[in-house]
């Protein structure tokens, strides 16, 4: 064993977080922890998993669920791709491999939504194979161990960086050396504030040796983030906002951002258009509908991944015209105590909010 994987098994022995995900072997447990937990905080996570596996114990369970019930149990989680691709391949395993999950990186990879970080990280965590991992934590422990001064956001020195986590890996329990490799990422060399003192692998950090540990890992400079301004609509069926009044929901197309999300209909408020126009003309273009809009309800301030958006919210009434499926999955009329069925991303639930607040 490498002096490195002998110094972080042993720091890991000696205390590791106790997680609900680490206290099982069970391979479907260890693939929906390690889905979760991808661009998403431990402290989040930790209810939604201990949720999740409450309603969906097993992946014969999440396969005959409904994509609606499996959004629900996300709502709030944020990334929604991966709840749709967690649900569509627990019914591949169910369909192809009597509902067990492969144990080889290659065979997790042929999964919907499992990369080479997740098929890692299950191999070995769940099978004991010796299969590398690397996520942000492991990019930044290995470009400190190695100062590392080249661009990781470049095909070739990521391809480098997978070698090297390759070449770490021990025989002899992987998957505790991988996690171990994680949490020290976590807790011990954060980003801007390294406990360099605390750290096992102190002595053998050559960044920490040189003082180049806050310049590691190296990326380019960050782009400015777009921002749009995005209108959404409650349309109320009989033009009388009221807590029992029906008003109009449409289902996000499941290709599209937050797919098969339920929202207030609207979009993106384009170059010369005032705010009521942008809403009348996306509920034309996405609906087929005329609406009159009313007054002022809420705007909310979100952040994605690539962009920012404020999206504000404006009461409307329903003028002509039949709901068409043209821009949208689904709709329905619905009033306020029948929303807790449908899943919501975030920015609606504040709109849900702000209408209860109102009317309730």
């Amino acid at each position: 064993m490498n002096e490195i994987a002998a110094k972080l098994l042993a720091w890991w022995d000696a205390d590791h977080a106790d997680l609900p995900w680490r206290r099982t072997r069970d391979p479907y447990a260890i693939w929906v922890a390690e889905v979760m937990l991808q661009q998403t905080q431990i402290s989040t996570v930790i209810p939604y998993f201990e949720r999740w596996m409450a309603r969906f114990p097993t992946v014969e369970a999440l396969a005959g669920a409904s994509l609606s019930e499996v959004l629900k149990m996300w709502e709030g989680l944020g990334y929604y791709s991966r709840a749709r691709h967690l649900h569509a391949a627990a019914q591949q395993v169910v369909a192809e491999r009597n509902g067990r999950l492969p144990t080889t990186v290659s065979e997790l990879m042929q999964l919907k939504g499992i990369g080479r970080y997740t098929a890692g990280a299950i191999a070995s965590i769940a099978f004991d194979q010796p299969a590398p991992v690397l996520d942000g934590n492991v990019i930044r422990v290995l470009t400190r161990l190695y100062d590392i001064d080249a661009d990781i956001t470049r095909s070739a020195i990521r391809r480098q960086l997978w070698q090297l986590a390759e070449s770490l890996v021990p025989a002899h329990r992987p998957g505790a050396y991988n996690q171990a490799l994680m949490e020290l990422g976590q807790v011990l060399c954060q980003p801007a504030r390294p406990l360099c003192a605390l750290c096992p692998l102190a002595e053998l950090c050559q960044a920490r040796q040189a003082g180049t540990q806050l310049e590691r890992p190296v990326r380019p400079p960050r782009r400015r983030t777009p921002h749009y301004d995005v209108v959404a609509g409650i349309i109320w069926q009989n033009g009388r906002p009221a807590a029992d009044a029906p008003f109009l929901i449409t289902q996000r197309p499941l290709d599209a951002l937050l797919g098969g999300l339920w929202e207030f209909p609207g979009g993106k408020q384009e170059p010369g258009e005032n705010l009521p126009d942008a809403l009348k003309r996306e509920i034309q273009e996405e609906l087929g509908i005329t609406i009159k809009i009313g007054r002022f309800l809420t705007s909310i301030k979100h952040a994605y991944t690539h962009f920012r958006i404020t999206l504000h919210a404006f009461h409307a009434t329903h003028i002509a015209g039949q709901p068409q499926h043209i821009g949208v999955a689904d709709h329905a009329w619905v009033t306020l105590n029948d929303l807790h069925q449908y899943p919501f991303a975030i920015t609606d639930r504040k709109i849900i909010a702000a209408l209860n607040q109102e009317l309730t």
